[in-house]
């Protein structure tokens, strides 16, 4: 018995590594190394991009990538995931350098550390699911607006003795001195963006932020361009392997660092999770949480030792990985490596690197991580949601991220009273009342075998929206036509119709139809001021489960079981 349990509770912790080697093959190395050589060479301008942002040297970043990737996979729940440096770091990174120096980061990142191991060994974790989705979308457009801002200077060339912290100064000072851009820099940034962004749709495995590397580099190596380089500025990259070290530890400053690495591990627990999620639906895999935390934790805790920076996994990196051909976290642990022999080997050369051209590639991270078009979104909710959005996002970009969640998550906490409150009725049951429920009731109604019934009971909040993802992991066990009863959803928000999106879109993409009935009037409302109705169809809306049943028929009939959507999308593919 004692056996058999220890068994069990080993294979909850157990990494997806040694349940990949299990199974392994050549073919699978192959694979992997291929995988693992692409995302080591995308991962290395990003690594030095992030670390010169951040405020530190552009090798920390490159260490944070090699030993945070190579811990992220070789312990990490999740089996296609890169972990290392993202942008999501880079302006609380400045900011605590700013006021603690970097003996403070690197105190906070190992805080942050063990957060997140208790977070992965209490099964707490979860409650990362508890921030809503306007927060998340909120403090994500604040930080990629203001790395986006902490690059015009590089970008432009223009003579600043100092880059302030704050947002308003920055956009000041640089505003002040627009008349002095270097116009040599400026075309050198702009021709680096455009390898950037017109490579890949030249050369689709080819990433566009090696070839603008390379190109920039060249060029100031062979034409002597009198740019900022990494050279001129942190006079080059070390060669070889980095220190190791234990930063010293200040008992004084726990308390005063305690928010800030409160935050890290909110935000390094949030994308990777996010990332873990991102990489289950692309390789159909299945990631666990505690274990990513726990490996989180461990990478963070380490990787100061290395003078390393937060580590997190990167959603980019991780979806680049994918597409490359990983099969296994091998691939996580080829890029690592990867990045090590590069240090090793090419070092000396990293002095002729533009900082123009590492500017031009935290824009373009800057604009994919932003999230734009989710505003489009948020737009059309209601003005509780809006309202958290906003000031999330003013607070992320004028104050500090810190604040910026913390109040975010103070107003969501009311917003989710609000809404719970609304979810309590009291009513007669009359004569009426029971006819008009008749058509909502399953006990005397035909289910056909082409249809698969799902249900939300309760409120559909931030928090409770996974169990949807849940329940149908596997659509393989779904019918041709999916009817998802609203009758006994007391209420909805953002991150529910969120989680109502990702659902019909993973649906559609499979063949199949959804259907929508029974909605009450806070949900119906809601999923009509967001335009949900279009992205459903309207003739897929409907008032119970007996029309719902009748629409599906009438799909079944005239698609032979495939949604008419999906027909339409197939055949325009076949013209």
């Amino acid at each position: 018995m004692s056996g058999s349990y220890l068994k069990v509770d080993w294979n909850r912790w157990q990494p997806k590594l040694l349940a990949c080697l299990k199974s392994y093959s050549r073919r699978t190395l192959m694979a992997d190394l291929i995988a693992g050589l692409t995302v080591g060479l995308v991962a290395l301008p990003l690594a030095m991009a992030f670390g010169i942002a951040s405020g530190v040297t552009p090798q920390a970043g490159i260490y944070t990538a090699i030993l945070g990737g190579f811990l992220v996979s070789a312990l990490g729940g999740s089996r296609i995931q890169i972990g290392g440096p993202t942008g999501a770091f880079v302006v609380i990174v400045a900011g605590i350098i700013a006021r603690h120096g970097l003996s403070g980061l690197l105190m906070v990142t190992m805080m942050a550390g063990v957060i997140l191991l208790l977070l992965g060994w209490t099964g707490l974790g979860n409650a990362v699911r508890f921030i809503p989705r306007p927060i998340v979308i909120g403090f994500t457009n604040g930080i990629a607006l203001l790395i986006a801002s902490t690059q015009i200077k590089d970008f432009f060339g223009l003579q600043l003795k100092e880059n302030p912290s704050e947002f308003l100064a920055r956009m000041s000072l640089l505003a002040h001195h627009a008349g002095t851009l270097d116009p040599l820099t400026c075309g050198l940034a702009l021709v680096s963006l455009a390898l950037i962004l017109l490579v890949p749709r030249w050369i689709p495995r080819l990433p566009g932020s090696i070839v603008a590397l390379l190109a920039g580099t060249v060029a100031v190596a062979a034409f002597h361009l009198p740019v900022a380089t990494i050279g001129s500025k942190f006079g080059g990259i070390p060669q070889g392997l980095p220190a190791f070290s234990v930063p010293a530890f200040r008992p004084d400053l726990i308390l005063p660092l305690l928010p800030s690495a409160m935050t890290v591990a909110i935000l390094a627990a949030i994308e990777s999770l996010l990332s873990a999620v991102v990489a289950d639906s692309m390789c159909g895999g299945r990631h666990n949480s505690n274990v990513e935390l726990v490996a989180q934790g461990v990478a963070n805790i380490l990787t100061p030792m290395v003078g390393g920076i937060p580590v997190t996994g990167a959603i980019a990196r991780t979806a680049t990985n994918y597409r490359s051909g990983a099969k296994t976290p091998v691939a996580g642990i080829v890029h690592a490596f990867t990045l090590l022999v590069i240090l090793v080997a090419l070092a000396p050369f990293a002095r002729f690197i533009p900082l123009a051209t590492l500017a031009a590639v935290l824009f373009v991270v800057a604009y994919n991580m932003g999230e734009w078009r989710e505003i489009a979104g948020i737009v059309r909710l209601d003005w509780a949601d809006k309202s958290v959005w906003l000031i999330t996002f003013l607070l992320t970009v004028v104050a500090d991220l810190t604040v910026a969640v913390e109040v975010g998550m103070a107003l969501a906490a009311l917003l989710y009273i609000h809404r719970i409150s609304k979810t309590t009725t009291v009513a007669m049951v009359t004569r009426k009342y029971i006819e008009d429920g008749q058509p909502h009731i399953l006990q005397d109604k035909d289910v056909p075998s082409y249809v698969t019934i799902l249900r939300i009971h309760g409120p559909f909040l931030f928090g409770t929206t996974d169990q949807l993802a849940e329940e149908t992991a596997n659509l393989s066990h779904l019918a041709q036509i999916v009817i998802l009863r609203l009758r006994n959803m007391t209420a909805i928000d953002a991150t529910g119709l969120h989680a109502l999106e990702a659902f019909c879109d993973r649906l559609k993409r499979s063949g199949r139809t959804l259907i929508l009935c029974g909605a009450r009037s806070q949900p119906a409302e809601f999923l009509e001021q967001a335009e949900f109705i279009e992205h459903v169809g309207s003739e897929n809306i409907r008032p119970h489960v007996q029309s719902a049943l009748k629409r599906a028929k009438e799909v079944f009939e005239d698609f032979s079981g495939v949604g008419a959507e999906f027909a339409q999308d197939l055949s325009k593919a076949r013209m």
